[in-house]
């Protein structure tokens, strides 16, 4: 019986991309699994079918050798697959299903296919420090000294884990490779080394100081420092100041959270400050100066126009807070509250009724008010 054409096999046409040939294959091997198929006496053919147009097809060379001559480029031993899993028929499903499993989730499954096993060195964990600054630190800028509790290179044993300066030895059970296999029927599973927890070495006399983990916990000192303009949830990256790597691997980051508390007399907008002044109902209605603090601590005297309502702002710029990537300051922003009086003399309270008298012309916005609400009564009225 003459082959089925490879591309008819896996149902893509001839100019299709590698990855749509994958694709396809992925597909035939689902639809071809022996648990969906315990009723179709051919799909084990069918399945060694699909994967030697696979392997042609997957390959650069080989598929370029089928388009060009057809399945005679792969007659008299020349062609097919390694193993005799090609026109001749040898091989078993079960050792296809395994070459399906290696080819398409050799990396999914940890492995590489051709060998070589896992390294025995990790890389450490990342650690995360929070940090509280005033508003005066973050405006100019900081250098802090924290303590961090972290795993370091054990010195005994150089992170190699072994005592003496002896050298980690290949696992017996792996072979070096860090997983096992397992045959299971029409699988082939590849699980963890037992031995050696996916290491692919074992350390027969480990270090006394650190138990053979080529680290050891201790708390360390770190100068950090803060630049100038940062806002709450800004992280720094201190590039290997982490927990140490295992048996000799890279160190991880240390990464610094800042958290900028808040300010009793500023509040903070990006790079702006608001500031709220309150203000005397006489100096608000004739107008005035009055001294306001700046974030470097210095001091600015703001001119309070005569007739001033509360909310209304004035800019001072460029006093805000530095840009933190870039030139320049933002601006602080000055609100003045008219706060009314309290505690009144009985004198003060007859001025006040008598300003109030001769007041009927100088409230503008109450007048306008009480308008309003005339013609909004009249109109339900009628």
């Amino acid at each position: 019986m003459s082959k089925r054409d490879y591309y008819d096999v896996l149902g893509v046409s001839k100019g299709a991309s590698s990855d749509d040939i994958k694709k396809a294959f992925r597909r035939k091997a689902k639809e071809l699994h022996p648990d969906r198929n315990s009723d179709n006496p051919d799909a084990e053919s069918q399945f060694k079918e699909a994967n030697e147009a696979y392997d042609i097809l997957k390959d650069a060379e080989k598929k370029a050798a089928y388009d060009r001559f057809g399945h005679a480029a792969f007659e008299g031993g020349t062609g097919g697959r390694p193993g005799g899993f090609g026109g001749g028929g040898q091989g078993d499903f079960a050792s296809a299903f395994s070459d399906v499993f290696e080819d398409l989730f050799g990396d999914f499954m940890g492995g590489q296919r051709g060998g070589g096993g896992r390294s025995r060195a990790s890389r450490g964990s990342d650690l995360r420090y929070n940090m509280r600054i005033s508003l005066e630190e973050a405006y100019a800028g900081v250098q802090k000294t924290i303590k961090v509790p972290s795993s370091v290179t054990c010195k005994a044993c150089n992170g190699t884990g072994a005592e003496g300066g002896s050298e980690p030895e290949t696992c017996p059970t792996c072979t070096g490779m860090g997983k096992v296999r397992a045959q299971q029927g029409f699988f082939t599973v590849e699980r963890t080394c037992p031995t050696c927890n996916g290491q692919g070495q074992i350390i027969k006399n480990p270090c006394r100081v650190c138990g053979g983990a080529g680290r050891e916990e201790t708390e360390r000192q770190l100068g950090v420092n803060i630049p100038s303009g940062v806002e709450t949830g800004n992280r720094i990256r201190l590039a290997g100041e982490g927990e140490a790597g295992l048996r000799g691997g890279p160190s991880g980051d240390l990464y610094i959270f800042v958290d900028v508390k808040e300010h009793p007399i500023f509040q903070r907008e990006g790079v702006d400050l608001y500031c709220r002044v309150p203000v005397g109902m006489s100096s608000a209605a004739l107008g005035g100066d009055v001294e306001v603090p700046t974030i470097d601590g210095g001091r600015s005297r703001v001119k309070i126009p005569a007739g001033s309502q509360s909310g209304k702002q004035m800019r001072l710029r460029g006093k805000g807070m530095p840009a933190l990537r870039g030139a320049g300051s933002g601006d602080m922003f000055i609100e003045i509250a008219v706060e009314t009086p309290v505690n009144l003399t009985s004198r003060q309270k007859e001025l006040l009724r008598e300003f109030e008298d001769l007041s009927d012309d100088n409230h503008p916005e109450t007048s306008g008010f009480f308008s309003k609400v005339k013609k909004f009564w009249d109109g339900i009225a009628s």
